[in-house]
């Protein structure tokens, strides 16, 4: 597809010989208003070279530029050249694109041959799957799909929490106190309960963590009970981890969680020895990374047991080894930046030079309206428990609003679940985020159910406009200002995945379908669609026929559906 700022560069170069096109192309700007063009050009960088005063220089750039296909006109404005797009030109290869390519349109190879994983959700095993998973949950699945929208071969990894000293208390609880048929009646909360009373009586009674690492070196020795045991709260956990997956439709190509890496540790160990990185510390063997502005990085604890730093390292060489990645993604909280800088740093040291591609994706917490949320306290909001509660207020909408409506239970899922999908991927994920039952069950303003409505509007206008993909289409008579902004929108949509890949940011796209589904309703609120003029009617349903494929894409790489009737 035509690349308007593209052209721009080439015009500019056309002239300039002070700066070369990747200068040009970095000096571009979007203005703030339409008025003032589609794309400025500051001249400042060209005062030495023109020797001239900057709005000068743009006068007599702007008087060289003859007329051009691509822009209506090129004018100067102080130091400033302004660019107007040919609307005509931008409205016929935008939509001839999108009809071409469908809910393709947007997707390109340029991740051809390049593996990338994305390691995301990792719940703890006999932990609550509670609202604070959410966050990496959707993030990630949501990258998984853009990287893979884009060509990339992606691995989509639950890195799951199977492994450490929790398996310690967890074992000794259940011998203490635990009930195997009551356990297996409610996995996850009877497990919570025998957590939560372990934590308890510990603060109280010391030596209960002493047994709690007793238990976790069985385990990794390989204790014949310890490990039945472990194997058995790791297979109930994740039977109900997957009712969650379901619901939100995710699936993940390797569940390698920490205990998988068990037997890979011991070459990390001795690497780290071989090469003189490790010191001993009290009996516990260390990383000094103190030069680098950060602590110790433990690798192994005095008893001999390891630490997730080591099982970190271990996982990045398999997965280097395995899946020659081209980056290693992980979306893990901000709370953990500490410990990602530290092992890749180890990992540097050890000679690698991969370890720049291993990336950290942070993202905010989430706390509840009256504090944070905590498993030791038993202090949850279950994710399974808000995802159902969104479903049945859908459907309740639904029952009020249209009754009638055919398959109401199948669309108050896709509505209820996306509405909460939607909440989380609509900011900046590095931001701190306070769980709002209300807020997250609202229908009203910038939210998911109000982009699947626009998506379900446009589709029942499709229908009674008898739309057909292959009409002639006078894209000329597309030309008001309504008409002209979807078009903007749909236009920039390809650039706006593209920049949610490089910033491994999905609300771009959240925003970006949200502006589409204004520019559309306001489209559809102030110009006739269904008219007596049939050319007129073939274009504006063509316009819309591309808006809903593209809020169709969109939603989809946020792990959305895109309901045909709401």
């Amino acid at each position: 597809m035509l690349n308007f700022r593209e052209e721009v560069v080439k015009l500019i170069k056309s002239q300039v010989d002070a700066l070369t096109e990747e200068e040009i192309s970095s000096l571009i700007e979007v203005p703030p208003s339409y008025d003032m063009g589609d794309y400025a050009f500051p001249v400042f960088r060209l005062a030495k070279a023109f020797r001239k005063a900057p709005p000068a220089i743009a006068e007599e750039l702007a008087s060289k530029f003859g007329e051009n296909e691509c822009f209506e006109k090129i004018e100067n404005k102080g130091p400033y050249l302004n660019f107007f797009i040919n609307k005509g030109k931008l409205t016929e290869i935008t939509l001839n694109e999108i009809k071409e390519k469908g809910i393709r349109y947007g997707s390109s190879d340029i991740g051809n041959g390049k593996t990338v994983i994305v390691e995301y959700s990792s719940p703890n095993i006999a932990k609550p799957f509670h609202i604070g998973h959410i966050r990496t949950t959707v993030i990630g699945n949501a990258l998984y799909k853009i990287y893979t929208f884009l060509g990339f071969d992606t691995v989509a990894i639950n890195h799951l929490g199977d492994y450490g000293t929790q398996f310690g208390m967890l074992i000794s609880a259940y011998k203490k106190w635990g009930d195997k048929e009551v356990i297996e009646a409610d996995p996850i909360n009877e497990l919570l309960k025998l957590y939560v009373r372990f934590n308890a009586e510990a603060e109280e009674h010391e030596e209960l963590r002493d047994e709690a690492r007793y238990w976790f070196k069985e385990l990794e020795n390989g204790n014949e009970e310890a490990l039945g045991l472990w194997e058995w709260i790791r297979e109930i956990s994740l039977k109900e981890f997957n009712k969650v997956y379901d619901m939100l439709n995710i699936k993940f190509d390797s569940y390698a969680g920490e205990s998988f890496y068990s037997d890979k540790m011991p070459a990390v160990i001795e690497e780290l020895r071989e090469k003189n990185l490790m010191k001993e510390s009290q009996g516990a063997y260390l990383v000094d990374l103190e030069e680098y502005g950060m602590p110790p990085a433990l690798i192994m604890k005095s008893d001999g047991s390891t630490l997730y730093t080591t099982r970190d390292i271990a996982a990045a060489f398999y997965r280097k080894k395995t899946y020659d990645f081209y980056k290693n993604i992980y979306v893990v909280a901000s709370q953990q930046n500490l410990h990602f800088k530290a092992w890749m740093k180890v990992i540097e040291l050890m000679g690698y030079d991969w370890a720049n591609d291993c990336i950290h994706i942070p993202f905010g917490m989430v706390s509840l309206e009256d504090g944070t949320l905590s498993t030791r306290k038993g202090r949850v909001v279950f994710l399974e428990d808000v995802l159902n509660t969104a479903v049945k207020n859908t459907l309740d909408i639904i029952n009020e609003r249209n009754p009638k409506l055919e398959n109401k239970e199948d669309v108050a899922k896709q509505v209820g679940i996306g509405a909460v999908i939607f909440q989380e991927l609509f900011n900046q994920r590095i931001k701190d985020y306070v769980f709002s039952w209300d807020r997250t069950l609202s229908f009203e303003g910038e939210t998911g159910p109000y982009v699947q409505y626009t998506h379900a509007r446009i589709n029942s206008l499709l229908e009674r406009g008898e739309f057909n993909i292959g009409d002639n289409v006078n894209y000329s008579l597309l030309n008001t200002e309504e008409e002209i902004n979807i078009t903007r929108f749909l236009y920039d949509f390809p650039k706006v995945v593209l920049d949610a890949m490089e910033k491994n940011e999905p609300y771009f796209i959240t925003r970006h379908i949200v502006e589409i589904a204004k520019a559309y309703n306001k489209f559809y609120n102030s110009c006739p669609i269904i008219t007596d003029d049939i050319e007129l009617k073939k274009a504006r349903l063509m316009l819309s026929f591309t808006a809903k494929t593209v809020l169709k894409t969109g939603l989809d790489l946020l792990g959305i559906e895109a309901p045909e009737r709401m």
